[in-house]
């Protein structure tokens, strides 16, 4: 009944569409601060070749890797977010997609360690990983009435899925901490914040490398799902894919990017004969937003009136108990 239950492909799709929130939420995090980085795809790019070749050249445990490359990559959002701190609006957007861009031709160029344009093959796969460890163990997909590659792409989609979890309840409760009013302060009123106190250069590069860092580890997790990646994956489509998650979705609160890389990842699949036009509506997408509804879809006030309705709906579930007693 599972096995039948249980297809590869849907958990493959559930597993990029679990990669791409963790990378909405990336760009989230810098826009908390009102910074605009289109960074993103480079930061991705260099979580993914970092635990890539540290796992197949020094034959590092997956994890290590993958932990690796996302802090190559915070220490890298340190490095751009320092000399930047100037920058604002387009000219920061202009900025680091240069950097993003100029981390492809890296990858491009340094065929030595990269293997240049045709990419990197044969990376360690995590769901693979997962098995053989658990065969150590004396454990065996048909236990559980399941074949290898189904108890692969379901090891892969629960392990995403608890770690997207926590990322988002992590940055919920940063939220409503200090360091998430002095987020919101910064982007209401730079100026203001610093007056009031607020280091405005520790917030502002630790929310850049707090985004290089999850977005380092998506790219990660990407390449030892896909065990093949190459610089196109990270190329400048790549940056306005995950900065359209943010703007369909809504960058005030933390559920607009999950629910814009939820629907806009969904809609090629569910809709395949639009698929090969996704950028042309991408576009559109934008062009919409921006005239219609600039904060995106999902936004404080829509919030707070479902939490107003759900109160109501209490209230009045509550009187009826009691009229019936």
């Amino acid at each position: 009944m599972i096995a039948e239950l249980i297809n590869p492909y849907y958990l493959q799709v559930a597993s990029f569409m679990l990669i791409n929130i963790i990378l909405g939420i990336s760009v989230y995090i810098t826009l908390s601060t009102g910074q605009l980085s289109l960074a993103n795809a480079g930061f991705m790019g260099i979580g993914a070749y970092t635990s890539a070749l540290l796992t197949i050249h020094f034959e590092l445990p997956i994890v290590v890797g993958i932990i690796a490359g996302a802090l190559v990559a915070a220490i890298c959002g340190i490095l751009i977010g320092i000399p930047t701190l100037r920058l604002q609006g387009v000219y920061l957007a202009i900025v680091t997609l240069g950097f993003g861009e100029v981390i492809r031709v890296v990858f491009v160029n340094w065929e030595t360690l990269t293997n240049g344009s045709v990419g990197i093959s044969g990376i360690p796969h995590i769901g693979r990983e997962i098995l053989s460890t658990l065969q150590g163990f004396g454990f065996n997909p048909s236990m559980l009435g399941l074949q290898n590659n189904q108890f692969i792409f379901l090891s892969i989609f629960t392990l995403l899925l608890l770690v997207t979890i926590f990322i988002i309840w992590f940055f919920r409760r940063q939220h409503s901490s200090r360091v998430g009013r002095a987020f919101a302060a910064i982007k209401l009123d730079e100026k203001a914040a610093e007056s009031m106190g607020i280091n405005i250069t520790y917030y502002k590069v630790l929310a850049f490398a707090q985004g290089a860092l999850v977005a380092g580890f998506a790219g990660a997790m990407y390449a030892h799902i896909l065990a093949y990646i190459s610089p196109a994956d990270f190329a400048y489509h790549r940056a306005v894919e995950i900065l359209i998650f943010v703007v369909f979705g809504g960058s005030e609160v933390i559920w607009g990017p999950v629910f814009g890389a939820f629907f806009l990842t969904l809609m090629p699949e569910v809709l395949r004969f639009i698929s090969e036009y996704r950028y042309m509506i991408y576009g559109l997408i934008i062009i919409i937003m921006m005239a219609v509804r600039p904060q995106g879809l999902i936004d404080v006030n829509m919030l707070n009136w479902f939490k107003r309705k759900r109160v109501k709906g209490g209230h009045k579930h509550g009187a009826g108990n009691q009229k019936g007693m």
